[in-house]
């Protein structure tokens, strides 16, 4: 699938790649995730759409995130970047985050030099 597909046309191929990764069947993903069978073989073949709630359950059972059913990122367990990043800054306190951002903009400025050469 393109990068330019939506979520909905890449969502079926990448709970299908999740299960088959994780060696289930369908019915026994469905028996994991407290769905029906016929379910997953709806959403693996693109004829119904999850719920959000069927969505983090399959990303749960499965142990990938619903960025990656979705298509935001290639890998099981990523984040899409700043969702990542944002996680951890409203942690931080207001002066780490100073920190933080100055360091971000550092490394950004590091890279970009580093493209021009």
């Amino acid at each position: 699938m393109s990068a330019a597909s939506p979520p909905s046309a890449i969502f079926p191929e990448r709970l299908r790649t999740a299960r088959e990764y994780r060696g289930l069947t369908q019915g026994q993903l469905a028996e994991r995730a407290n769905l029906q069978p016929s379910a997953i073989s709806h959403f693996e073949t693109g004829a119904r759409k999850p719920s959000f709630d069927n969505l983090r359950l399959l990303a749960d059972t499965l142990d990938v995130t619903t960025d990656y059913l979705l298509g935001r990122v290639e890998e099981f367990k990523s984040l899409a970047g700043a969702d990542k990043l944002h996680r951890h800054y409203e942690n931080l306190q207001q002066e780490d985050r100073k920190f933080a951002d100055e360091l971000i903009t550092l490394l950004a400025s590091k890279a970009k030099s580093k493209d021009k050469k």
